[in-house]
């Protein structure tokens, strides 16, 4: 088995909705974002999937979210744009893209900041 993993980051803004502190107050993060997946065979170059398409994969669900107010966004009309959920949110996305490639979604995960993330899989 192989785990292959990529890491980006975007910069966006949201604001917890009900939230009794400052974090209820508009702010931004530098988020970092994680996606893992997991094969069991290699290519006839041996690889699982290539990083470029991987990346390309994430990249271009991360598009919608990089220099975005999360709370405008349809995916966090009715859900908070916490961590949790957005690497919830992500993970979604990311499992319908690489529906075309030989490996399994194995998690996302999302920093907020330097010490503090989440991890979500299923």
């Amino acid at each position: 088995m192989y785990d292959i993993v990529i890491e980006t980051e975007i910069s966006a803004a949201h604001q917890l909705r009900e939230y009794c502190g400052k974090c209820e107050n508009l702010h931004g993060h530098n988020w970092k974002v994680r996606l893992e997946v997991s094969c069991e065979i290699l290519d006839k170059l041996g690889m699982g999937i290539d990083f470029t398409d991987l990346k390309k994969v994430l990249n271009e669900v991360l598009a919608r979210y990089d220099h975005a107010m999360l709370n405008d966004l349809e995916a966090f009309q009715k859900i908070n744009p916490t961590s949790e959920n957005l690497a919830n949110v992500i993970y979604q996305q990311c499992v319908h893209a690489i529906k075309t490639y030989p490996v399994k979604m194995k998690s996302v995960s999302v920093w907020e900041s330097t010490k503090a993330f989440v991890r979500y899989y299923e």
